[in-house]
């Protein structure tokens, strides 16, 4: 493909929109839209061609009754005590810079929507909207083989990334949420997920709603120089 300034600009332009939304309309998205998105995604690269990616896409009564159990979880238990997810997202220490930026983006959007510090019924009311997926339309969960390596876990990321980029493309947003990953059990029995499959994520994916505060958090990034080294 020979480049132009206006393909440029759209292919930056769908990289630099994506953002976390947390709060969705509920317009419908096309199944054949939805077939498309994936199928322009599953162009990632991945080692030796193995395209590890397994997606379940829920709507409508499939994604609402995943949403109340795991409603229903949370609200027996909102410290999650006892469940465990089946891998480290993150650091077992958090070590700065990155629990600083953490704890700026966890603070920005509790300020957004006026939750304060130690405010802890209405920041576990926050964190439940997760499981809703935010109210969007469409939920998806990712799940991967388990005898895949630390090596598909990177293709993996460049499909979700390609997920993310090719729905702002065409005018729709996503959110990527690990909050899903303590609850793989019932995830797995929800969706049919066999025993070999592990959980990886889920997404939220619809319009984003313009009316609500949370959408206007936009985080900051390291200038490049920061964290690039030329060698000549």
């Amino acid at each position: 493909m020979k480049p132009t300034p206006e393909s440029i600009a759209a292919v930056d332009a769908a990289i630099t929109s994506r953002r976390s939304i947390r709060a969705f309309l509920p317009t419908p998205v096309p199944r054949e839209v939805l077939d498309r998105i994936l199928e322009v995604a599953s162009r990632a690269p991945s080692g030796t061609n193995t395209q590890p990616w397994k997606v379940y896409v829920l709507t409508g009564a499939a994604k609402q009754g995943l949403s109340a159990k795991i409603q229903a979880s949370f609200a027996a238990n909102p410290k999650q005590e006892g469940l465990k997810d089946e891998y480290n997202y993150y650091p077992a220490e958090w070590r700065s810079p990155f629990i600083d930026r953490r704890r700026k983006v966890g603070f920005a959007l509790y300020n957004l929507v006026g939750i304060a510090k130690g405010d802890t019924a209405r920041m576990q009311a926050q964190a439940s909207r997760n499981y809703d997926f935010f109210d969007a339309p469409v939920g998806l969960i990712f799940a991967i083989d388990r005898i895949m390596g630390q090596g598909s876990w990177m293709d993996y990321g460049m499909f979700l990334q390609n997920i993310m980029v090719a729905a702002r493309a065409r005018g729709l947003d996503t959110c990527p949420q690990a909050a899903f990953t303590p609850y793989h059990a019932i995830i797995q029995d929800h969706v049919g997920m066999p025993a070999n499959e592990m959980l990886v994520c889920g997404m939220s994916m619809g319009y984003a709603n313009p009316d609500a505060i949370e959408n206007t958090l936009v985080t900051e990034r390291e200038p490049v120089n920061s964290f690039t080294q030329y060698l000549e």
